[in-house]
């Protein structure tokens, strides 16, 4: 009796094993079909480079969604979906300003459509073409600027190809921007001219005119560390009694205490003072900020750098004043995912690792001596916190 049982048992568990492992089908909750009813009384509100629907649903208690259903003109086809909660949906990717017919399906809890409500759509322009209209390119430190104006904020790639052997072929220096006014550089390349064509797209793969421009890039070099030098005047702030301005340029980009921090009793804008060594014309510097350890190590936290400004000097007054100093940039940190203060995604965290780029202004005189002036930091006072920094131009 007790083997049988046992075996009972067994058998149980294998039936229960093999009915688990039974492919699941995904399927509708309810099986009907009956089509619903048609939307109705569709209004249209054109925007730039897509439309917003707004409609009268059926009146059918097994409602879902309604789905849109439309081409591009490069012919990829599309579909919105908004649920029955709603009465509005968005058709989005145009890239041009000409009707484009759209279908209207209401659809039941069985995936059942109703028939096919059409409405013609006409919207605004798209958003390349007015960046393109105000799209300016010219020569930069190792590489080009460019400059643009996007009031709709839109998400654009500005695709930067370069010719060769008398074709124009895609490059890596490719620039991706929802900014209202991009100013942006492409770096890297070497000192000769350089025939481009620069482009606008959107994610729809619209694109722009393109612009033809031949560049000569600026010469640029690394100013060397070894010749950085710390400067203290009468108006600098005092520094943590744990760190030194050599923790600027010692390698170590976040080890405590080989970085900056200065006093945060002084919450007034303040400033540091050093000597790079040589003369010369600044092109950019990049600012690696010292991570606090909170959650692992976070960056735009603290006493990092959120608004400040750079000066420069080939010859400072010893009274600490800005007298004979010119402004190279006045700068903003941005944090790549917005996110909330002290929570760092793993994007910011890779632009925190990789050094923040701030470029410095065209025309400036040469200079030697280098003054970061802090406005405002990421805790809301003004004590500076830097892992390290590189200063970039030409000293020749």
């Amino acid at each position: 009796m007790k083997r049988y049982t046992i075996n009972l048992w067994l058998l149980l568990l294998i039936a229960m094993i093999a009915f688990g492992c039974k492919e699941d089908k995904l399927a509708p909750l309810e099986k009907s079909g009956n089509p619903p009813g048609t939307v109705s009384n569709v209004v249209v509100k054109s925007g730039p480079g897509k439309a917003q629907l707004s409609y009268t649903l059926p009146d059918d208690k097994d409602l879902l969604y309604v789905k849109a259903v439309y081409a591009l003109a490069n012919g990829t086809q599309m579909e919105v979906k908004s649920s029955y909660y709603d009465n509005t949906l968005t058709v989005e990717g145009f890239g041009d300003t000409n009707e484009h017919e759209v279908k209207l399906y209401a659809v039941n809890r069985s995936e059942v459509a109703s028939a096919p409500v059409s409405v013609m759509i006409k919207p605004e322009e798209n958003p390349i073409w007015g960046v393109f209209r105000s799209l300016k390119a010219s020569p930069d430190f190792g590489g080009l600027k460019v400059i643009a104006n996007n009031p709709a904020l839109a998400d654009l790639a500005i695709e930067i190809l370069v010719e060769s052997q008398g074709k124009y072929t895609p490059t890596t220096r490719n620039i991706y921007t929802s900014a209202a006014d991009i100013d942006v550089s492409a770096r890297g390349m070497d000192t000769i001219p350089f025939n481009f064509a620069i482009t606008i797209r959107d994610r729809w793969l619209n694109y722009s005119d393109t612009l033809f421009t031949t560049i000569t890039p600026f010469y640029e070099t690394a100013i060397p560390k070894s010749g950085y030098k710390a400067v203290k005047l009468p108006t600098d702030v005092d520094l943590h009694t744990a760190t030194a301005l050599t923790g600027l340029w010692d390698g170590d980009l976040d080890g405590w205490p080989r970085v900056l921090m200065t006093s945060s009793a002084v919450l007034t804008p303040q400033w540091i003072t050093f000597d790079i060594g040589k003369s010369a014309l600044l092109s950019r510097i990049v600012i690696w900020d010292y991570p606090e350890y909170l959650n692992g190590r976070t960056y735009f936290y603290g006493g990092n750098l959120l608004d400040f400004e750079i000066w420069g000097s080939d010859n400072p007054p010893s009274d600490g004043s800005f007298t004979n100093w010119v402004k190279l940039g006045t700068f903003r940190s941005q944090k790549p995912s917005k996110s909330a203060y002290g929570v760092n995604t793993n994007d910011d965290i890779a632009i925190g690792q990789a050094g923040l780029n701030y470029t410095f202004d065209l025309g400036t005189p040469k200079v030697r001596y280098l003054r970061i002036k802090s406005i405002k930091n990421w805790q809301g006072t003004t004590f500076m916190s830097i892992g390290e920094l590189q200063v970039y131009g030409d000293p020749r």
